[in-house]
């Protein structure tokens, strides 16, 4: 009588989880492989930059003893586009992979959705910050340098420039994580893209600081508290309106970005992708 020998079955060993480094590297492979980022983030740093030469080149009243001129080194205009183009690049981060579908392959491969997005938040957060100081440090050299031929440049060191300096170098980081939130929320390129210049450039136009309730709505949103922060003068006492205060401004540059984030994250786990 023979015996049949029997190989014992071998259990495959469950794959490592996935680091947040890893994901953080994928995401940033994922960004630098597009031919049109670095294009997109060139042209808008010499566009913001190009603004803030125009706006000191076409400043006729500065003139000596004049101080800082915040909004000839970080003009509006610049800076909206600058706001425009990060929460859009921060949307397609995520609405991107919704549309082709990339995101199940991410999913799948990652089951920890939270990770995926807190990932992609981290990498362009840093992207964005660099982008950032880029344009407000170029911004701010470029003004000067014009400026001073007509005895109105200011040195880095003068009083209200390293606030202004900060304030526009995290404005791009904000509004990209914002618009990544955002992106998380409604999945649609479009949608997302509408409902970021919406509530970053056009909802503080309706807001008026002459009633306080106008006002508090005003100065939660985030363009509001920039233009406060780049002011360098202290608000007139004798005015009607309602001034932000600059810690809440600061309060506002924190609270979007984080709040917008914990949503998505607390979205994505219990939402089917």
């Amino acid at each position: 009588m023979t015996t049949l020998a029997t190989t014992p079955r071998t259990i495959p060993a469950a794959a490592p989880a996935a680091r947040f480094s890893d994901l953080a590297a994928a995401e940033w492979i994922k960004i630098r492989s597009l031919r049109s980022t670095p294009w997109v983030i060139g042209l808008t740093v010499l566009f913001v930059i190009g603004s803030a030469a125009a706006a000191a080149l076409a400043d006729k009243e500065a003139g000596s003893g004049a101080g800082f001129l915040p909004y000839d080194a970080y003009p509006p205009a610049g800076y909206w586009t600058l706001i425009l183009v990060a929460a859009t690049m921060g949307a397609l981060t995520v609405v991107s992979e919704y549309g082709s579908g990339l995101i199940r392959t991410t999913t799948a491969a990652v089951p920890a959705r939270g990770s995926v997005v807190l990932a992609k938040a981290a990498v362009t957060a840093a992207l964005w910050s660099a982008v950032g100081t880029v344009a407000a440090l170029g911004s701010f050299l470029v003004s000067q340098a014009i400026l001073d031929g007509r005895h109105a440049g200011v040195p880095i060191t003068h009083p209200g420039v390293f606030r202004a300096l900060v304030a526009s170098a995290l404005l791009a980081p904000v509004c990209a994580v914002v618009g990544l939130g955002l992106g998380v929320l409604l999945r649609h390129a479009a949608g997302t893209v509408v409902t970021s210049v919406f509530v970053l450039l056009m909802l503080p136009t309706m807001f008026s600081e002459s009633n306080r309730w106008s006002a508090d709505l005003k100065h939660a949103l985030v363009s509001s508290a920039w233009h406060r922060l780049v002011q360098s003068w202290e608000p007139d006492p004798d005015s009607l309106g309602y001034t932000a205060t600059v810690p809440g401004c600061w309060l506002v540059y924190a609270l979007w970005p984080l709040v917008t984030l914990a949503l998505a994250v607390i979205v994505v786990r219990r939402r089917d992708v």
